[in-house]
């Protein structure tokens, strides 16, 4: 027997070589191998048959290898290529497929001819070939029984591992599993609920079928949400505990600015601001995010919470991702709050520019990008603190902004609707606003997928909505020519527009531009003097010109859901009906489904839920900022129940000891740590 702390380097079945090179890639001891979960299984009972076409997914073939050549395309580079003919015969089809792998000579050492292979990859069409490039394989040897962990079962595959084989890498693996002392490993792990952590562990990575593989996992997973929620619960009653500033009693302002506005709040901002109204006059901090689809309002929200900070006699800040988001709020907050007599500051990095009206003195609201936490910044007594857009934030970031305060008020807001699993995981230890309507007066947008449209065609509808007085976004999801990817970029189409368009000003805008050449642009474009805006993804949040009611986006298959509705929220912004467009080739079967949710919906949570089950949290989220990025089970976040769970078995635990000991220490010991003893650290 072994134990789930062993190191690696002390088992007589591991190799000293192997060892180092698993210890090269964190698996130092046992419990590291034993939740290094398979990233996916192959169903080696029965294989696909051999295509005769390309194939939208991944398929698992069985063939031998029946020829093999070392190519050369252009200077000095090569690939290796490896003819893998069906071996298997009947439903299997007697066809064959050709493998490449580029610039990789060594695989002529692992692949030859005559070897019986298992390959799994996506199949594409070349030269009247059938293509896979750079397939995941394994050799079957000619001594494989019928206790084989390689064949004729369920197999796991595994995210490599440098240096190690998959096929090796299975056998130490289940060497682990045969040795370990199954009493350690369920040690400190009761949940109340499911498997055993030991038979959970056996079972995900070599079941006997897919269904317990699937239970094995959803298992292991509520153990790691239970961490996860474990943290954000005692982040959120430690918070409680902490002494904050009183304010939101005085409400001039705040009906001054209310009484000002040519329209009236929706019921949704109301009930938002009371909220938020009722925590500022809480001794504890506030700690909440507002969140609501694209032109909801968010902005007058924070616009009217800050008021109530600055009457009480503090300052608030508001923090945006980049220099034109801070320049917008600027904009706007000097529209409304300059008749009230609101000191406002804009700070960036590349400019700093003050609004005195009518009293001398600093700033009372600062506004800016991340140089808000450098330098002076014209801060002394912060108090409420506005984050936009926050996950493009890091947490480092945030911190640096809020302690620049002392325990002030934080409402973070986001214009990106996040599924309410999310929520609940990456946003547990706050209170959340919703705001699930939107104000009246905003044009309807009117959403169309084009599948290799005229050129013609969408030049003259571009003529027509631009005769009309309107204005455009056509949106690229490069800036410039990549060798690597045929995909049109914004500043290739900017001298085809501009030929295309004469007699009307077309401008570019793009990540790469200066600040003052971004916003000199903006200017321009939010001036009518730029009709058509060649951009990138720049413009994704923020940018505000009821004017512009067209935007065209090219290669749309390449964009995310959520990201694209954040785009079309660019439209509509005034009165005029809109019209986003989405341009595609139509060779991406799984792109074209994609834009058919946004055709049929433009409801931001339901498409942010159909994000999250296609592209999983990490990339909704950004996995850097959001905290997601270590998840072993991040496939199971879209699981509703199973967080819920997560969440009441966490509440009880830390009911039953708050200080976050005990039961916590034995689960984070083998789950998070990978076997290190020592103390948890939130």
């Amino acid at each position: 027997m072994i134990s789930a702390s062993d190191h690696l380097a002390t088992l007589d079945f591991i190799l000293p070589k192997e060892a180092l090179a698993l210890a090269d890639s964190g698996f130092k001891q046992v419990s590291n191998l034993l939740f290094h979960i398979p990233k996916r299984y192959e169903d080696r009972r029965s294989f696909d048959a051999f295509p005769n076409q390309a194939t939208a997914k991944p398929v698992c073939l069985r063939g031998k290898v029946v020829d093999s050549s070392l190519r050369r395309f252009g200077a000095g580079k090569r690939f290796y290529e490896a003819v893998v003919m069906n071996d298997l015969g009947g439903v299997f089809g007697s066809g064959k497929v050709t493998c490449r792998w580029f610039n990789m000579p060594f695989i002529q050492k692992l692949v030859a001819v005559g070897h019986d292979v298992i390959l799994y990859g996506k199949i594409k069409e070349s030269g009247g070939r059938l293509i896979v490039e750079h397939p995941e394989f394994e050799i079957i040897r000619e001594d494989e029984d019928e206790d084989s962990i390689h064949l004729e079962r369920i197999v796991p595959i595994y995210r490599n591992v440098s240096g190690i084989s998959q096929r090796r890498l299975r056998e130490v693996i289940y060497g682990c599993i045969r040795r370990v002392s199954l009493d350690e490993l369920d040690q400190g792990a009761e949940l109340g609920v499911g498997l055993q952590r030991s038979r959970a562990v056996q079972r995900v990575h070599f079941p006997e079928n897919e269904a317990l593989a699937t239970e094995a996992r959803r298992r292991l997973a509520l153990e790691e949400f239970v961490e996860l929620q474990l943290k954000v619960l005692w982040r959120k009653r430690h918070h409680s505990q902490v002494q904050g500033r009183v304010m939101g009693r005085k409400t001039t302002l705040l009906k001054q600015f209310h009484a000002n506005l040519p329209f009236d709040l929706t019921a949704a901002q109301k009930r938002s601001i009371k909220e938020i109204a009722a925590d500022m006059r809480e001794p504890r901090p506030m700690n909440r995010l507002l969140q609501g689809d694209v032109g909801a309002g968010k902005t007058f929200v924070a616009m009217a919470a800050m008021l109530l900070a600055i009457e009480s006699g503090c300052q608030a800040a508001l923090m945006a991702p980049t220099q034109i988001l801070a320049e917008q709020h600027y904009l706007t907050f000097k529209k409304w709050l300059e008749p009230l007599g609101v000191r406002i500051s804009l700070n960036t990095s590349s400019r700093s520019e003050q609004t005195f009206m009518p009293l001398e003195g600093k700033a009372q609201i600062l506004i800016g990008t991340h140089a808000l936490f450098f330098g002076d910044a014209g801060m002394d007594d912060l108090g409420f603190v506005v984050i936009d857009e926050q996950h493009k934030f890091g947490v480092a970031q945030r911190s640096a902004l809020i302690n620049r305060g002392v325990a002030p008020d934080v409402l973070v807001m986001s214009a990106t609707p996040i599924p309410r699993t999310l929520t609940m995981t990456v946003y547990g230890d706050l209170d959340v606003s919703l705001l699930d309507e939107k104000p009246a007066g905003r044009g309807k947008v009117i959403t169309a997928m084009r599948v290799k449209p005229k050129q013609t065609d969408v030049t003259q509808f571009l003529k027509d909505q631009l005769h009309a007085g309107r204005q455009a976004y056509l949106v690229y999801p490069l800036v410039e020519e990549s060798e690597s990817l045929k995909v049109e970029s914004a500043v290739e189409a900017l001298g085809k527009w501009t030929k295309r368009l004469s007699g009307f000003e077309v401008g570019l805008i793009h990540g790469k531009l200066s600040p003052e050449e971004k916003e000199s642009t903006m200017t321009r474009f939010r001036d009518g003097l730029i009709h058509v805006l060649v951009s990138t993804t720049v413009i994704e949040v923020g940018v505000d010109v009821p004017n512009a009611t067209v935007m065209m986006i090219h290669h749309a298959d390449r964009f995310g859901l959520a990201q694209i509705h954040q785009l079309r929220g660019r439209i509509g912004r005034g009165g005029h009906k809109g019209y986003c467009i989405l341009l595609t080739d139509g060779k991406n079967p799984e792109g074209l489904e994609k834009l058919k949710i946004l055709e049929s919906t433009a409801d931001g949570f339901a498409i942010a839920e159909a994000d999250l089950k296609l592209r999983g949290p990490g990339d909704v989220l950004g996995t850097e900022q959001s905290g997601l990025s270590d998840l072993r089970f991040a496939d199971f976040l879209g699981d509703t129940h199973l967080l819920l769970e997560a969440r009441s078995i966490a509440a009880r635990m830390l009911d039953e000891d708050p200080t976050l000991e005990g039961r916590h220490r034995d689960l984070q010991k083998l789950v998070i740590d990978g076997g290190e003893p020592g103390s948890v650290a939130i």
